[in-house]
């Protein structure tokens, strides 16, 4: 019987998704050359970051680790630009490079959600990999969302990206839940789900919107149940320590 006392949630793709906005993302382009100070385009600066942004994924991915904003510059995105001028900017520069991406907004439901989960008696917590160390905060401010969470554990804070256990067990003891009580929801099953599995806790939720691709289950990244909706964490929880399981849609392996 699962009693769970923390809901643990991912962000992008789970309680925050990318919204396109041109004169939102093209204003952001044009800030970081700016910022920068390279001859070429907003367009063409914004299309070498991005392929160069390959490289440093695939090296965030492979070490579970986060860098911090001024090597992800001067390493990865512009090292044949001015060092200087980058380590100045480094902060500002991943915050628009976010940006470039589009407007991140909350999921329908999603703040009616978590201020009710709150009531209930939740502990509830953020887990996220994400490049960039003031946006978030930005955003709780600006929503009023900071008093609902125990714990914002970010990977551009703590260096240490999902799956590593540690980011979870920091969360975990922030928040002051036993791993066993928790539950841990997200979007991305090799690194939310195998992550939380690996620092044992006690049930984990998939995401599967209508608007993302479907979940590539297998054995390893199996989660309990699937969510399609956000709202549908207040079926499941209705009070601690409670669960109802029969509310969580079961997906099987193909």
């Amino acid at each position: 019987m699962h009693e769970i006392r923390g809901i643990f949630i991912d962000l992008g793709g789970t309680f925050r998704v990318v919204v396109e906005n041109k004169p939102y993302s093209d204003a952001a382009k044009q800030r970081i050359v700016e910022l920068v100070d390279t001859p070429l385009t907003a367009e063409t600066f914004h299309t070498l970051i991005e392929e160069r942004y390959v490289d440093y994924r695939h090296w965030a991915i492979r070490n579970a680790c986060e860098a911090p904003e001024h090597l992800l510059w001067t390493r990865w995105l512009a090292y044949d630009c001015d060092r200087e001028r980058l380590e100045t900017h480094a902060s500002k520069l991943t915050y628009l490079y976010r940006r470039c991406k589009g407007e991140r907004v909350v999921v329908p439901g999603g703040v009616e959600t978590v201020k009710e989960l709150h009531r209930r008696g939740y502990t509830l917590g953020i887990i996220s990999d994400l490049i960039g160390c003031t946006e978030i905060d930005e955003w709780l401010d600006a929503d009023a969302l900071r008093p609902y969470f125990s714990t914002v554990q970010q990977s551009s804070v703590t260096m240490l990206r999902k799956p590593h256990p540690a980011i979870y067990f920091q969360a975990l003891q922030e928040a002051g839940v036993r791993p066993e009580e928790a539950v841990f929801v997200g979007d991305n099953l090799n690194r939310d789900i195998i992550g939380a599995k690996e620092s044992d806790f006690g049930m984990t939720l998939g995401v599967e919107y209508p608007e993302l691709a479907p979940l590539k289950l297998n054995a390893t990244n199996m989660p309990d149940g699937v969510i399609t909706r956000f709202t549908d964490l207040l079926h499941i929880f209705p009070g601690v320590p409670d669960v109802k399981l029969d509310a969580v849609y079961r997906r099987s392996l193909p």
